[in-house]
């Protein structure tokens, strides 16, 4: 009996280990055909294709190292790396099957990387903790929109800094080959708000699922997480009507985007980096 636990518990480890690699691999491919655009050594018509292809082939079996790590018979584990892991692949997934349509495949530029570093992370520091969420209908519910609503903004801030890049560019008057790269700025402009409106929409569900379904959601180890979720859904709230009222683009949408999604950032992912880290319990 101790032997086949054992072996599962190797084979589980083998599984983690190659897909981990395997998806790295693609993940890598995908960003650098999206390099060799931009430098202009191969044409967008072939690379777009391809980069969609591998960065496909990529999220498909980070998924499945997913699989593996997060369900535990406790629950669904999402310490630290896990819940880093998660994110990166529910952007890059979005990526993916938004960019069959849509022109945002120098969005890879900044996600697959993203979510190639955070599959490293998750197998290289990773490991099992107390952080475990029990699987429940009313649970379920606030975890998926929340992260969710943290990939679509997480995709935001990237389209952000992209923006900024492209802008900055064109202030310096050295555009180089990023204007034939980037589509045109009104389109960036777009398509952030775009983002900004479909995360804000998932974030108040979140919040509001969390209202209703976590107990106490101001206790001592929820308080600070509960107040900087709010004041960072003040901030795409705000960016929201400012753009409806006084019609804010550019910088002032830049550093709103990026503000927003620092503070949600602090508000789960430094809890997480206080409480794993530094102080050895489950957040």
């Amino acid at each position: 009996m101790i032997f086949r636990v054992v072996m599962a518990e190797i084979g589980a480890q083998m599984i983690l280990s190659l897909t981990t690699w395997i998806a790295f691999a693609f993940y890598a491919l995908a960003v650098a055909v999206l390099l060799a655009a931009l430098r202009g050594r191969l044409a967008m018509q072939r690379a777009e294709p391809l980069a969609l292809g591998l960065a496909a082939a990529a999220a498909l079996i980070h998924g499945a190292h997913l699989w593996f790590a997060l369900w535990t018979p406790a629950g669904i584990d999402l310490s630290l790396f896990n819940a880093v892991s998660l994110l990166g692949w529910l952007m890059a997934l979005m990526l993916v099957v938004a960019a069959v349509r849509q022109p945002l495949h120098s969005l890879g530029l900044v996600v697959y990387p993203f979510a190639a570093l955070a599959l490293i992370l998750a197998q290289a520091l990773g490991v099992p903790t107390a952080t475990t969420v029990p699987v429940g209908a009313s649970v379920d519910i606030h975890v998926i929109t929340s992260v969710v609503a943290y990939a679509i903004l997480g995709l935001a801030s990237a389209q952000a800094l992209l923006l900024a890049w492209q802008e900055g560019a064109l202030r310096r008057r050295r555009a180089g080959p990023i204007l034939g790269f980037l589509p045109p700025l009104q389109g960036m402009e777009a398509l952030l708000f775009q983002l900004v409106a479909s995360g804000f929409v998932m974030l108040s569900v979140a919040l509001i699922s969390g209202w209703l379904f976590v107990d106490n959601l101001f206790a001592q180890d929820l308080v600070h997480k509960t107040v900087i979720s709010m004041t960072g859904w003040l901030v795409f709230a705000g960016l929201l009507v400012g753009r409806s009222l006084a019609g804010w683009r550019g910088r002032t949408a830049i550093r709103w985007t990026l503000w927003g999604f620092a503070l949600l950032a602090v508000a789960y992912f430094g809890s997480k980096i206080v409480l794993e880290l530094i102080l050895g319990k489950a957040a």
